[in-house]
Order: C-alpha cells, then sequence, then structure tokens
C-alpha cells in the first residue's frame, strides 16, 4: 500500500482487525520513510458493478460515493456511525446479490430511500428531494403525505 504521504511504495501493517460490523478489515499502516500512520480498509467484493444513469451514461460503482450521499442526508442528525455502516454494507450487499453487473441508479436510490426511511424520516426527507429531484413546496408535502399514511398504516 503507498504511502499517502509520501508516495512510498512500501508500507508496514502495524495492526489488523475486523471493523465493527464484520465487512472489512480495519489496517493500521506506517511509513518507514516518514512515519506517516495511516488506516486501511479491505473489503470483500463479490463482483464488479457499473451503474447506468438516466442519461444512459454508465460509470463503475463506488461505495464510497454511496456512504458519502447517505452521510450527505443524515448530516446533523442523531444516528450513530455503526448504523450508517451496516446500512450502506446492506445495500452494496443487495445490488452484489442481485446477480447484475449493471444497476440502474433508480434501483440505488430506491435501496437508499428504503434504509434512510428506517433510519431517520429527516434525512429521508432530504434524501428523497434531491433523488425526486423536488421543485416545490407541494412536492415536500407529498412525501410528507406518504410517510404520515405510512406511520398510520403501521400503529
Amino acid at each position: 500500500m503507498r504511502c499517502p504521504f509520501c508516495g512510498n511504495a512500501d508500507t508496514q501493517v502495524k495492526d489488523s482487525r475486523a471493523s465493527e460490523d464484520g465487512t472489512a478489515i480495519r489496517r493500521r499502516r506506517a511509513c518507514p520513510d516518514c512515519a506517516g500512520r495511516f488506516t486501511t480498509f479491505e473489503r470483500v467484493q463479490l463482483r464488479e458493478l457499473s451503474v447506468l444513469k438516466r442519461s444512459g451514461r454508465r460509470t463503475a460503482f463506488d461505495r464510497d460515493k454511496l456512504a458519502k450521499s447517505v452521510q450527505v442526508a443524515l448530516r446533523k442528525r442523531p444516528v450513530e456511525q455503526e448504523r450508517i455502516e451496516r446500512m450502506v454494507s446492506g445495500i452494496v450487499r443487495q445490488l452484489e446479490s442481485l446477480g447484475e453487473t449493471e444497476i440502474k441508479s433508480e434501483a440505488i436510490g430506491q435501496l437508499v430511500m428504503e434504509g434512510l426511511k428506517n433510519l431517520d424520516d429527516v434525512a429521508y426527507v432530504r434524501f428523497a428531494s434531491v433523488y425526486r429531484n423536488f421543485r416545490e413546496a407541494k412536492d415536500f408535502e407529498n412525501l410528507l403525505g406518504e410517510l404520515n399514511d405510512e406511520d398510520k398504516g403501521q400503529g
């Protein structure tokens, strides 16, 4: 693993352990040249996934991009990092288990919305407003109406 500080290609693993959710190996590394320390994560990847965008463009699936969009929706919300990581890992596992190598961005968005709905209603509305491209207050009212209808159905 290349050192992110000085570029040295020969870094040393100082400690390895499973991540909290058990889906990755967390490694603490040190660079013998600059003494920089950093952490890497190693994850199992069942297959290479690509995303088919609405525009028709194809891009490589990026777990970090998915995690970042979830983090943005959950910004300043009282949700533990472990629950967020579990949700993201669950979405990735679902995508990999579909058996498809190409996944529509809409399918990913739906899985994120389902996950956020179970974690935090505010984050769900934030994500939905971007994902569904809300343009006016009425769009928010409709989504909140859907949330209220679902809450009544569960209660």
